[in-house]
């Protein structure tokens, strides 16, 4: 055989492994105390995503037209909120191009995986719940897959918190909401009072901007000074639309189809009085989705994934994140679905960099051989 043909052979070779395959392997248990897991499914790909969003989908749209033929993880109620993401929970999307009337979340979301499909990207509805990034290929395990990939895209976003309160899950999508950016320009909110709940710069940032919109805005914070930086305090003291009920929490809210009041109790005298409102954001933080990766990227203080800046690299490489689980001040549709292009690209170029490095052994490997037969 000669040296191109023998060179040829060993790609295709290493190019079959990374296709997208599936066996089946017999697990045993653990321990006699642990769960029995049987006929669990090992495949093989050379991109992984981790993700069910305009980030993930995103990727894996870019990845498929590659022929990367990537495997995707959308999860199953992965932190309380359905594959989609939190596009699932918004009723309206806006501001999202190319759908000049607004597009229900769902339906958006349901979009984005169609295309994928349509592309050839491989969708589970499974949550991720380990990795193993310590070696490569790096490994991914959910209750009945283990996949080994020869990289990996996470983008599992982050999660809103919300406060609990009576009305506050019968009034979610009907006057309340966790981004004001994203929602804050819809009909039902205009020239109408609105609330946000919170005190760091997030809070001043969002009732801000929806002084623009609302006829008046109230900031209901629980204690009697913010956490904001000064900036951002003077920001919103200084705006005649925001005024600021201090010592306060919301202990209900009200309204017959959509939000119409809420209820707020003072926590220095006791008192519960009612105040008129067709909108309440929560701006009390996100929580990213990073808890699975068990502290195998580099994460920050509040918990997203560390990226080099401008790209989507991580501290691990051949690991990319992507969205909200990187993305703490963004945090939209359309900057997710960015990076998501970003992570695909990013991951591809190093792929691209590990076919060549490979080739370049086997080269050598075939060189040394030919050498040797023929001395």
């Amino acid at each position: 055989m000669t040296y191109p043909r023998l060179l040829n052979t060993l790609r295709k070779a290493r190019n079959l492994i990374g296709v997208a395959t599936l066996s089946t392997a017999t697990a045993t248990t653990a321990s006699a105390a642990g769960p029995k897991m049987d006929d669990i499914q090992t495949l093989k790909t050379r991109l992984c995503i981790i993700g069910s969003g305009p980030a993930a989908h995103t990727a894996a749209i870019y990845a498929a037209r590659a022929e990367l033929k990537p495997i995707l993880f959308e999860g199953w109620m992965a932190n309380d909120i359905a594959p989609g993401g939190q596009l699932t929970t918004t009723s309206e999307v806006e501001n999202f191009p190319g759908f000049p009337d607004g597009i229900g979340g769902i339906e958006l979301t349901d979009k984005f995986r169609s295309q994928c499909v349509r592309f050839g990207a491989e969708i589970f509805t499974e949550t991720v719940n380990k990795v193993d990034f310590s070696k490569t290929p790096f490994e991914i395990f959910t209750d009945s897959k283990t996949v080994i990939a020869d990289s990996i895209i996470v983008a599992t976003g982050a999660v809103a918190k919300r406060l609990q309160f009576p009305g506050s899950v019968e009034f979610w999508n009907r006057g309340i909401s966790a981004c004001a950016v994203c929602d804050g320009a819809a009909p039902i909110f205009r020239n109408k009072p609105l609330v946000v709940i919170g005190g760091g710069d997030s809070a001043m940032e969002e009732a801000t901007f929806l002084t623009k919109y609302g006829s008046k805005v109230y900031i209901i914070h629980r204690r009697d000074e913010f956490r904001a930086s000064k900036i951002m305090q003077n920001r919103a003291l200084t705006n005649p639309k925001i005024e600021v009920l201090w010592n306060s929490v919301v202990v209900e809210a009200y309204g017959e189809k959509v939000l119409g009041g809420l209820k707020v109790k003072n926590m220095v005298t006791g008192e519960v009085s009612d105040l008129n409102a067709s909108g309440l954001f929560f701006a009390i933080g996100h929580e990213p989705a990073t808890k699975f990766l068990d502290g195998q990227l580099e994460l920050d203080g509040e918990g997203y994934v560390v990226t080099k800046p401008g790209t989507t690299h991580t501290s691990v490489k051949g690991v990319f994140a992507a969205g909200d689980v990187q993305d703490k001040k963004y945090r939209q549709a359309i900057t997710a679905a960015g990076t998501g292009c970003m992570a695909a690209l990013d991951a591809e170029h190093y792929l691209q960099s590990i076919d060549a490095q490979e080739d370049k052994e086997a080269a050598r490997i075939i060189s040394s051989r030919l050498l040797s037969s023929n001395i």
